[in-house]
């Protein structure tokens, strides 16, 4: 049986093409035909510089290429198609009269994905051709499913950018908050979407309540979980279940909406409210210890008693407490990833150093005393980006 009728290589439905580039022109030639038979589509080209421009323009599935050429030799462009990433995937075949043990190694350690010699038999050329051909079909689907899925990643990194564009949407202004508050804020989510938020709110004319709500986990289902939270939050919204700005009882329905889920995730929530015409502020907690006071001598107060987080008890009641606010007070409300900060060697930040961060800024401004803060933590940690999420709401009371 002439080998030139054996059955055409299955490498796709499409017509495969190989470029063949040698500077003998009856070489050439003959080579061209044989490929022809084998109902391959063959392009041309008589030295490796002509060779490499047709290879970039064409994309072809193989490529066939002498070794001593003008202009530019076989393993020349080989080094050249290897070093440049729109085609280094390319199948390379060169081709020599010198089928020498050196010749072969130095031709495949500059790129060659095969060799074929001059004098090989139509059988040898047929099965390298096909064997490179198959390899290059399987090439081809590895990239294109490679660009399926960056498309695909393409568009949920689209989509999260989306969703972390609403999850700062929900966050509050900076700047004077209500007459006599001024607030700043920091947020740094681990991942694109956070699942810590915080807001201030007015409830009438006379308080306004403001709150760290954090969920469990990391990711977009907490980030999302928040949001929700943090729509409930909104004044419109509780006004329809609680008849006063009462920190406790906002936590009793939100417990009640907010259970447990299958999987266990849960939140932690800081909740306060201030009237302005008697300077008291109270609060509530369900497993949050991340709010403390800072007086205006800089001493420190932590705003914290133990509680479960919401959900784990369907009928919990949470301790209201009441505590008196002076001119230039500051309360600061954060994540617990920020003072538990872990440093290289594992140990953790802790409240301690973060007094300590906070006591030496108290006399700056509070929009230069919560970045110095943030920044401390980061310094211990070796990187702006915590293991969880970092939110830092700090209210300065101008009474």
């Amino acid at each position: 049986m002439n080998p030139d009728t054996l059955s055409k290589p299955a490498v796709s439905p499409a017509v495969a093409t190989v470029l063949l580039v040698d500077d003998e022109p009856v070489s050439r030639l003959s080579m061209a035909a044989r490929l022809k038979r084998m109902g391959l589509r063959v392009l041309e080209a008589g030295n490796g510089k002509e060779g490499l421009a047709i290879l970039r323009r064409e994309r072809p599935d193989l490529t066939i290429l002498d070794w001593v050429m003008p202009e530019m030799d076989g393993p020349t462009v080989c080094e050249q198609v290897r070093q440049d990433p729109d085609i280094l995937s390319s199948q390379l075949i060169l081709m020599t009269s010198q089928d020498q043990p050196e010749q072969i190694a130095e031709g495949l350690a500059r790129g060659a994905d095969d060799f074929l010699s001059k004098a090989a038999s139509k059988q040898e050329i047929l099965a390298r051709v096909q064997s490179s051909l198959r390899a290059a079909s399987l090439v081809r689907s590895i990239e294109s499913a490679r660009d399926e899925l960056r498309a695909k990643q393409d568009e949920l990194e689209r989509e999260l950018r989306s969703a972390a564009d609403y999850i700062h949407s929900l966050l509050p202004a900076v700047g004077n908050a209500t007459p006599g508050i001024r607030m700043s804020w920091i947020y740094r989510p681990s991942l694109a979407l956070g699942g810590d938020l915080f807001n201030f709110s007015t409830w009438d004319d006379q308080s306004a309540y403001f709150y760290i709500l954090d969920a469990s986990g990391h990711g977009v289902s907490p980030a999302l979980r928040a949001a929700s939270f943090a729509t409930f939050l909104r004044a419109e919204n509780l006004r329809h279940c609680i008849t006063q700005n009462d920190p406790a009882a906002m936590l009793v329905e939100a417990n009640r909406r907010y259970p447990l889920t299958e999987d266990g995730s849960y939140f932690t929530i800081w909740i306060g409210s201030f009237d302005r015409t008697t300077h008291q502020l109270r609060y509530a907690t369900a497993g949050h210890g991340g709010a403390l006071i800072q007086r205006r001598d800089g001493s420190i107060e932590w705003l914290t008693h133990a509680h479960l987080p919401l959900g784990f008890e369907p009928d919990s009641t949470y301790e209201l407490t009441t505590v008196q606010i002076a001119d230039g007070d500051r309360v600061i409300l954060m994540s617990d990833g920020i003072y538990e900060a872990p440093a290289p060697t594992g140990e953790l930040w802790g409240t301690t150093r973060l007094e300590t961060t906070l006591m030496a800024h108290r006399s700056a401004p509070l929009g230069e005393a919560l970045p110095a803060l943030m920044a401390e933590a980061e310094r211990w940690h070796g990187s702006p980006v915590f293991p969880d999420d970092a939110a830092l709401l700090g209210l300065e009371f101008r009474l």
